[in-house]
């Protein structure tokens, strides 16, 4: 289960990839976060999600993953 701030981050960045470069645009849970490592807590709770959860692939279409998360 995702918490409500990494949700909505999630949603966001999924639509703003899919507008820039459609529908066949991929990502990794990388996508969320900044190159620093400034929120350790929510990059866990992402790549639990992503990896232990879901057992999806490094790189994922963004379609794919707004549609799990809206489920």
């Amino acid at each position: 289960m995702l918490t409500p701030t990494l949700k909505d981050k999630i949603i966001a960045v999924c639509e703003a990839k899919i507008a820039a470069k459609g529908t066949n645009v991929g990502l990794s849970f990388y996508a969320f976060f900044a190159n620093k490592n400034d929120n350790p807590e929510m990059l866990m709770e992402a790549a639990t999600w992503w990896i232990q959860t879901h057992q999806l692939d490094h790189f994922e279409k963004a379609v794919k993953i707004l549609a799990m998360v809206k489920g």
